[in-house]
């Protein structure tokens, strides 16, 4: 499997055990020559439990998925949406 698409997994896997509306939750992935944009999709009564308190939770999980595209040479960036798109 290739590395960004582990990433994009591992995030999925750790975003929907987290949540309680996982219908409406989904990983999203953007290139950019070696740069990959992750952008997470949530029901707004969800987004809370991602961020975590002070941010701890999204903290973790993008200090995570950053060491794994660090091992295979690469720039990620993981972002919420914030519901507006």
């Amino acid at each position: 499997m290739e590395a960004p698409l582990a990433i994009q997994e591992f995030i999925e896997y750790v975003v929907v055990q987290l949540i309680d509306h996982r219908e409406a939750a989904a990983v999203l992935h953007d290139r950019k020559g070696n740069r990959h944009d992750y952008r997470i999709r949530l029901h707004p009564d969800d987004i809370g439990r991602v961020i975590g308190r002070n941010g701890a939770t999204i903290s973790a999980i993008r200090n995570l998925a950053m060491a794994a595209a660090l091992k295979n040479e690469l720039k990620i960036t993981i972002e919420i949406e914030d519901g507006k798109g």
